[in-house]
C-alpha cells in the first residue's frame, strides 16, 4: 500500500502543477482577434531618469534620495482613464552605485526592490 501511495503522490504533484499553470494563462482578452491586453511595466521616474525592476539581483539598500514617481497606468479597457494614477513611493540610493545607473524603491528600506536606469 506505502508504495501505491507514493506512487500517487508522484503522479498528483505533475498534475497539480499543470493545472495551475493552465489556469493562470492568458487565453484571449477584450479585443475581436483574442489577443490580451498588456499590463503597465513596473516603471518609475526619478530625477528626470525612468527605471525598470530588476528580479533576482542582491544589492544592499543605501541612504534615502527622495521621492521617485510612479506613472499612471490604464491597462483595463473599460475602467475609468483614472483609475490607477500616478503614485509616489521613496527612493533609495543603492550602495556601491551611482543612482544614474540604479536605485531602490519602496515603503520601506526593508521592502525596496531594485531598479535599473533604462
Amino acid at each position: 500500500m506505502r508504495t501505491t501511495l507514493r506512487s500517487a503522490r508522484r503522479l498528483l504533484m505533475p498534475a497539480l502543477l499543470l493545472s495551475t499553470a493552465v489556469g493562470c494563462t492568458e487565453t484571449g482578452g477584450a479585443e475581436p482577434g483574442g489577443s490580451a491586453e498588456a499590463s503597465c511595466a513596473y516603471v518609475v521616474t526619478y530625477a528626470n531618469r525612468s527605471y525598470q525592476d530588476v528580479a533576482n539581483t542582491d544589492f544592499t539598500v543605501g541612504k534615502k534620495l527622495g521621492t521617485a514617481t510612479i506613472p499612471a497606468c490604464d491597462d483595463t479597457p473599460n475602467d475609468p482613464p483614472d483609475a490607477i494614477g500616478e503614485q509616489r513611493i521613496t527612493a533609495y540610493a543603492v550602495e556601491g552605485t551611482d543612482p544614474a545607473v540604479a536605485i531602490a524603491v519602496g515603503d520601506t528600506p526593508a521592502g525596496a526592490i531594485l531598479m535599473k536606469a533604462r
